[in-house]
């Protein structure tokens, strides 16, 4: 989350409504606010999301975020809407394809890194029934929720990212770091890193609250 591209989610919230106060990273652009808002930090439990998350997350090295989601429908139109089946067959020609197109970022290796990723991934969920089941229990099943009340607490790694990302890279996973994964934990909602005062904790918090009472 916060090396080197990651320094996008990190900036202050210009545009953020004092009613609605956020994570700093979302910033005050409309894609970044209903990212922040609407997906990260929520659990997900389907394997061709957390493929996505991987992909993005992979794409997303060395360069910020916002470049990422600006770019999300062109890497689904150009990645099989994520499917890890169908990216696992591309082959030189279609590789050679992707290096041409413009609505992704156009780099051998990270292209390279999807498609042997999207085959270590089925390998996986052979080996596991899906990935989900997988990477969950390296959280212990159930998200880990921080309590952060600044930004700069919040950290680039984890014990946790630090064995998904050893575990991975003897899978044949290729850019997943720890620094990454540890994204991809945030991304998923493996771990909970919205700040204390950032209104989707708070109003989650409440929902939880009102459900845990007795009629």
């Amino acid at each position: 989350m916060q090396k080197g591209g990651r320094k996008t989610r990190k900036t202050a919230a210009k545009g953020a409504s004092p009613s609605k106060p956020r994570c700093a990273w979302a910033g005050d652009k409309p894609h970044m606010i209903r990212y922040h808002d609407e997906e990260w930090g929520r659990p997900v439990h389907d394997d061709r999301r957390h493929f996505e998350m991987l992909l993005l997350e992979g794409a997303q090295a060395g360069l910020s975020w916002e470049t990422i989601l600006r770019r999300r429908e062109g890497y689904r139109r150009a990645f099989a809407g994520f499917d890890p089946a169908k990216v696992a067959t591309f082959d030189a020609k279609k590789k050679a394809a992707l290096l041409k197109d413009a609505g992704i970022i156009r780099n051998r290796l990270k292209i390279d890194a999807a498609v042997a990723n999207a085959q270590a991934f089925l390998k996986i969920q052979k080996e596991f029934g899906s990935f989900d089941r997988y990477v969950w229990p390296f959280v212990g099943g159930r998200p880990k929720v921080n309590h952060w009340t600044r930004i700069a607490q919040v950290p680039a790694t984890s014990p946790e990212s630090d064995a998904l990302s050893k575990d991975l890279k003897k899978r044949g996973f290729r850019f997943v770091g720890s620094t990454i994964i540890y994204a991809h934990m945030q991304a998923v909602g493996m771990v909970n890193d919205h700040l204390l005062d950032c209104f989707v904790r708070t109003s989650r918090s409440r929902k939880a609250s009102r459900k845990s009472r007795i009629p």
